[in-house]
């Protein structure tokens, strides 16, 4: 067990990691045509929060997200149907995953705010017909990668003594990591909220997600060339996926600013500012600035998962009596939908540690 949870430093990682990128070549095709996409971001929380409350790991959450986008592009399904759905995925993706005993049991689902909320029941009948409907799905075959899967291979040389922060030498390299660790387990969270990062694969999210954390804590060059070598994947392949990644981040930093500057007494910090040009110069080395030690209240890694797990689903109905969903879904027809296309470069710099 201790040697597979941590592949990456044995002697075979180089194989399996050709392995996992032989294998996502042949993953199933995402469309996102799912008519629920407006609603996706729900239940991508529930998962989240869901796989925090009972501490999975990441690999079994993006997988049970993964699992979800894949049902929701093939079926039509209803929002109570959803909630059944989603927490059979991440039940899947967490027995795949995890070891048995970390995989939550039935009745403490049940006893989710979320399920009470609309008087849902998940029955065992119901979930072992929901779990065989999944299975058929993806016929039966749950070895499918995603970024959880490599992150921890690209982080192993993420961060080393010759980079530079600020265009300074790095007075602190255990910090460093432990901050670079920080922001790519947040940046792989924020490709799990929009069903965008389904454009790229697996493996150049978890390569973005490394890149974003070295631009936010202003490491030089922003993508050397020995992560170039191990991911196989230059700077303009990135571009696309870190900009996006760069401007969600500017949007958290924006809103915890706004949250703290709505506090009596107190007044939100000013974000250091980067030219847009940053994005097309992977090795541009950044000028000597005064940054902040921590991090905004209500911000960082992971930070939109703070809110309770009692969510109320959308559009959900109350209901007299307590009620087994049925597995049963209907095909639907196609209906595309035009993901949003980003237009803009990121602008906002969030502050990182003392050099």
């Amino acid at each position: 067990m201790e040697l597979e949870s941590h592949w990456w430093k044995g002697q075979l990682a180089g194989d399996i990691y050709q392995a996992l990128r032989y294998k996502e070549l042949k993953l199933p095709s995402y469309k996102g045509q799912s008519p629920q996409l407006n609603i996706r971001r729900y239940f991508a929380d529930l998962i989240a929060i869901v796989s925090n409350r009972y501490r999975l790991c990441p690999a079994a959450r993006h997988l049970g997200v993964y699992l979800l986008d894949l049902f929701m592009d093939r079926y039509d399904i209803t929002v109570q149907q959803l909630h059944m759905v989603a927490l059979s995925c991440l039940l899947l993706a967490s027995k795949f995953e995890e070891r048995e005993d970390r995989v939550p049991k039935l009745d403490t689902l049940n006893s989710l705010g979320c399920m009470s909320s609309m008087n849902l029941v998940l029955t065992k009948q119901g979930l072992l017909h929901l779990e065989l409907l999944l299975l058929e799905t993806f016929q039966w075959n749950l070895y499918l990668p995603t970024a959880a899967h490599f992150i921890d291979y690209y982080l192993s040389i993420a961060v080393t003594e010759t980079d530079l922060h600020d265009g300074w030498p790095m007075t602190c390299l255990e910090k460093t990591v432990l901050y670079m660790t920080k922001y790519t387990e947040y940046f792989l969270e924020v490709s799990l909220q929009d069903h965008v990062f389904l454009r790229f694969a697996p493996s150049l999210v978890a390569a973005a997600s490394v890149a974003a954390s070295r631009i936010i804590l202003r490491l030089s060059p922003s993508w050397p060339s020995r992560l170039q070598r191990l991911t196989a994947y230059n700077w303009d392949h990135l571009v696309p996926c870190v900009e996006k990644m760069l401007i969600a981040h500017d949007s958290d930093v924006k809103e915890a600013n706004k949250q703290k500057c709505q506090q009596p007494g107190q007044m939100g910090y000013s974000a250091a500012t980067m030219p847009p040009q940053y994005l097309h110069q992977a090795n541009i080395q950044y000028p000597q600035q005064t940054l902040q030690n921590t991090l905004a209240p209500g911000h960082g890694p992971t930070s939109y998962l703070s809110h309770s797990a009692t969510l109320q689903g959308p559009g959900a109905q109350q209901h007299s009596h307590p009620q087994a969903v049925s597995a049963v879904m209907d095909g639907k027809t196609n209906n595309p939908n035009l993901a949003y296309q980003v237009n803009t470069h990121y602008s906002c710099a969030a502050p990182c540690f003392d050099r």
